[in-house]
Formats: C-alpha cells, structure tokens, sequence
C-alpha cells in the first residue's frame, strides 16, 4: 500500500511542478490566440464601431469611433503577442479586460431584460435576440488567472523577475 501511495505523491508533486510551467502557458495560447484573431479582422476589416458607438460605456462613447477601433485593434493584437511571450502579463491581461468589457456592453449584452432568466438567455454563443456574453465571459474567466498569478515560470516575466532578483541579492 505505500508504493501506491508513494507513487500518487510523486505523481501529483510531478504534476504541480508541471503545472508551474504548462497550465500558464495553455491560457496564455489561448487568450493569445483568440485576442489576435479579433485584432486581424480588425485589422484587415472595415470599421463597424460607428454603427454601435452610442452604446459604448463611458468615458468611450465620448471618444470617436475611429480612435475606439484603433485602440480596440492595437490591444488586441500587442497584447495578445505579449502575453503570448509572457511579457508585461498582467498589464496586457488588464488592458484585454478592459476592452472585452467594452465589447460585452456594446455588442453582446442583450438590449432589453427584465429578469434573471431572460438575462441567462444571453449566456449563448450566437444572438438569438437575447445577447451572446458566453464567450466574452469565457475570455475574462480567462484573463483573471493571469492578472492575479502572471503568466507563470515560462515567460518573459519569470525571465525578467530572476534577473532582477539575481542582481537584487548581490
């Protein structure tokens, strides 16, 4: 019995120091991947913001449309390199909150709800007259990690946090 024990402590010891490295680094493909698809069909498409600009949350809504779509396509594909490097992680990951939370309230919030269940309606990928927050949702759940732990040891970050401490204890 205490081989078997023993061996699900090495396997689960084995699986955090893993995790140190691997789980930070499938969020941070992830969020990289998505953010910079969305920057490329802004980046390659034409400018849709002026249509929804009244439903911008402040201080947006006061800004012209044009500089909300430049400012939305530039952090979404320089934030998505960045934390894709692990570079300035939670900078980036509190910027692509920011913007996220700016789309869900122009684009997939529902207009129009008066109870719980009708906003819940809204918790889907495709707008069926209710919102679609789901995937915007997805993208904060996936942000959080990563503005409160960073971007984990491979990363830019945990490069540039050694060095400094390195030189700190000299």
């Amino acid at each position: 019995m205490t081989t078997l024990s023993n061996t699900f402590k090495i396997l689960h010891l084995s699986l955090d120091r893993a995790g140190l490295w691997l789980a930070p680094l499938t969020l941070r493909l992830f969020i990289a991947w998505e953010f910079f698809e969305s920057g490329l069909e802004k980046f390659n498409g034409q400018n849709w913001f002026e249509d929804i600009q009244d439903r911008f949350p402040f201080p947006f809504d006061h800004l012209p449309a044009t500089l909300n779509w430049e400012l939305s396509m530039w952090a979404e594909l320089i934030c998505a390199v960045a934390i894709l490097l692990g570079f300035a992680t939670r900078f980036s990951a509190i910027s692509l909150i920011v913007v996220t939370v700016v789309a869900t309230a122009a684009v997939h919030w529902p207009a129009d709800w008066s109870t719980l269940g009708e906003l819940a309606q809204g918790y889907v990928i495709t707008n069926k007259g209710f919102g679609n927050f789901k995937l915007p949702a997805i993208y904060l759940v996936a942000l959080l990690p990563l503005v409160f732990a960073g971007a984990g040891k491979l990363s830019v970050d945990a490069w540039l946090a050694r060095l400094c401490w390195n030189r700190a204890r000299r």
